[in-house]
């Protein structure tokens, strides 16, 4: 019943507006897209990255970037896998292995976006932001340990342990992280250690911990996966609608 009410709004939402959905090569030729605005865009607005979970730039995503759109945002879902799409744990368990030991490659293809997004019409070239779910949270988490210059990055069900830590200053944009509390992929000693870290790194960020929301909370389709491949997934629609208001009210704030 979550799952078709989660639908049923996300759907809602989509209806008030026609967007524009447009496969994008990423400027300098690192890798590809897909863009979403609203095709009556008359105002200037913030730009978002969005980077995928680690089955990838699947459906899902395409779903919430036109979400982001319907909102009045410009996003670009950035494909972090070359356009290959997981059905199963163990490809994508190995797509996201091959992404993470390429990490230039990662990079290259996330400031790509970024150019992308700053040489558009109706884009706020001070109001690019980046959000990633699970694989692509970690993704943005460390391009902000890196010190790119955003003006915030949203982390949803995302990993936050970290082989390199941010530094007092490191960090410039505001941040934003969603968990569960009853997810076991990301354990308290994770979170304690991101509080750690932006403590000292003297970042501006924002906690949401569900006490009850397990990993994929914001992820209509959890339960099946789940079920499927005996994976510790939920979705959370108390979750994820408080969570996605964070993170308008994110987007909307002055950075």
């Amino acid at each position: 019943m979550n799952r078709l009410i989660a639908l049923s709004l996300l759907l809602s939402s989509l209806a008030h507006a026609d967007i524009i959905e447009q496969k994008v090569n990423l400027p300098g030729g690192v890798g590809t897209g897909v863009l979403y605005m609203d095709e009556d865009q008359e105002r200037l607005t913030a730009g978002v990255i969005v980077v995928h979970e680690w089955w990838g730039l699947n459906n899902y995503i395409r779903n919430r970037s036109r979400q982001l759109a319907a909102e009045g945002y410009v996003a670009l879902a950035v494909d972090m896998y070359n356009e290959k799409v997981a059905q199963h744990p163990k490809d994508a368990k190995a797509f996201m292995e091959q992404a993470l030991a390429e990490p230039e490659k990662m990079t290259a293809r996330f400031n790509a976006a970024k150019t992308l997004l700053r040489k558009m019409q109706y884009v706020d070239d001070n109001r690019i932001y980046a959000v990633g779910y699970c694989f692509g949270g970690g993704v943005v988490l460390e391009q902000a340990r890196r010190g790119n210059d955003l003006a915030g990055v949203a982390s949803f069900h995302g990993t936050l342990a970290t082989q390199n830590p941010a530094g007092p200053g490191d960090i410039k944009a505001r941040i934003l992280v969603a968990t569960g509390q009853a997810d076991p992929m990301v354990p308290p000693e994770q979170v304690s250690a991101l509080v750690e870290e932006l403590n000292n790194a003297g970042a501006e960020y924002q906690l949401l911990s569900f006490p009850d929301a397990k990993h994929g909370f914001t992820n209509p389709e959890a339960d099946q996966f789940g079920q499927r491949f005996d994976m510790p997934l939920a979705y959370d629609a108390e979750a994820d609608r408080e969570s996605w208001r964070a993170l308008t009210e994110f987007l909307d704030s002055t950075p």
